[in-house]
């Protein structure tokens, strides 16, 4: 299992892989922004191992999670005394971090009083415990991050627009699991093992699985995808999950409703079994063997050529049936797997020599099944 907390290898993760490596020995503020589920924490987490500060501590505080009257207890500390209830001294979030990273999640449902006195530690570098008259000097590199816009919300008035630019330091934006489709297989690879049952073993994606998670929206990014296979391991342990054999009620409704569709689709929904079953991962299908759409002794180059003959109105075209449907499938995963050959499998510039969008590239990727091998 990957050691890697962030999973993936799309050019958006590789992207930001490079900015987390670039920014390893800075104390600047960060604000991280993305929907929820997408993995905000994990950026924080990396920001603080690669980078002088990994020796301190990373405290994480999700700011919607802690009532109003405790908040800045936890943030700043007390003194015994400072209020009903405070019986002894209390170290704060920021005193706890010090020497390391203080991640505050969700830092948009921060109170706005709270802000102002955020705001003055991250200026001053020093912070009051409640109950005390007594700076305490801190050495703290904040990382926020909320799945709220916080430009609306400073135009709404609830959030503070200094404190918006005194975080806003380092913006990093983490892209929804529907921007980066190519990572689901490793993604649910990773969450397979790391859900491996010890008795049974782990489960198995059908194809047909695979084709309907990355045909699946996921509103709940990678969160949800952890979630659900966290479901289907607790439910049919070391089995082969096929799309069909799962309940609806087992599926988010989206993905139901996708199995009707997956199973009209006769190309994509009969595609061979090209899991490598010593490891679990998958392998694009050797040349010469058929691929995803067909099982033909006749090479792919000679039906391409007869079909452009044919075309051409060339009466000397092999006399064989040929299904146009099914010949331009090929023709079209023979070209897109040409090209990304020659790009070494950069989707983005395989994209672009074939004037497609990256998304859309991807999209051809996934329902003609085009993996690059692992080897």
């Amino acid at each position: 299992m990957s050691t890697d907390p962030l999973i993936g290898q799309s050019s958006a993760l590789l992207e930001l892989r490079r900015l987390i490596a670039s920014l390893s020995n800075s104390a600047s503020t960060v604000l991280i922004s993305g929907e929820s589920g997408t993995g905000k924490e994990l950026v924080a987490k990396s920001l603080h191992t690669s980078g002088q500060r990994k020796i301190g501590h990373f405290v994480p505080v999700n700011c919607g999670a802690i009532p109003r009257d405790l908040i800045e207890s936890e943030l700043f500390g007390h003194r015994k005394g400072a209020f009903t209830g405070a019986l002894t001294d209390r170290i704060g979030r920021f005193e706890l971090a010090h020497g390391g990273t203080l991640f505050l999640d969700e830092i948009a449902d921060l109170p706005l009083d709270t802000q102002v006195k955020l705001l003055r530690i991250l200026q001053e570098k020093a912070l009051v415990p409640l109950g005390s008259n007594t700076p305490v000097g801190i050495d703290v590199r904040v990382i926020a991050a909320s799945h709220k816009n916080l430009e609306d919300e400073v135009c709404a008035g609830r959030f503070r627009e200094d404190l918006y630019y005194r975080l806003n330091v380092i913006p990093i934006t983490v892209c929804p699991l529907r921007e980066r489709l190519e990572d689901i297989p490793l993604l649910s690879e990773y969450f397979i093992a790391k859900n491996r049952s010890a008795d049974s073993g782990r489960i198995h994606l059908a194809p047909c699985m695979n084709l309907a998670f990355e045909r699946y929206s996921w509103p709940g990014n990678i969160r949800e995808l952890s979630n659900l296979i966290d479901r289907f391991s607790a439910l049919y342990p070391g089995q082969k999950i096929r799309l069909k054999d799962i309940p609806d009620g087992f599926l988010p409704s989206k993905m139901a409703r996708l199995k009707m569709e997956i199973e009209s689709d006769s190309p994509a929904s009969a595609p061979a079994d090209n899991r490598n079953e010593s490891d679990g991962t998958y392998r694009p299908p050797p040349p010469g063997n058929g691929n995803l759409l067909a099982e033909e002794t006749t090479s792919t180059y000679n039906r391409v050529e007869n079909i452009l003959r044919l075309a051409q109105g060339d009466a000397q075209v092999d006399r064989e049936i040929i299904p146009l449907k099914q010949r331009l499938i090929e023709v079209e995963c023979h070209l897109i797997t040409r090209t990304l050959e020659r790009t070494q499998w950069n989707v983005s510039q395989t994209a672009r020599l074939l004037s497609l969008q990256r998304t859309t590239l991807i999209e051809k990727m996934n329902k003609l099944g085009l993996r690059k091998s692992a080897g």
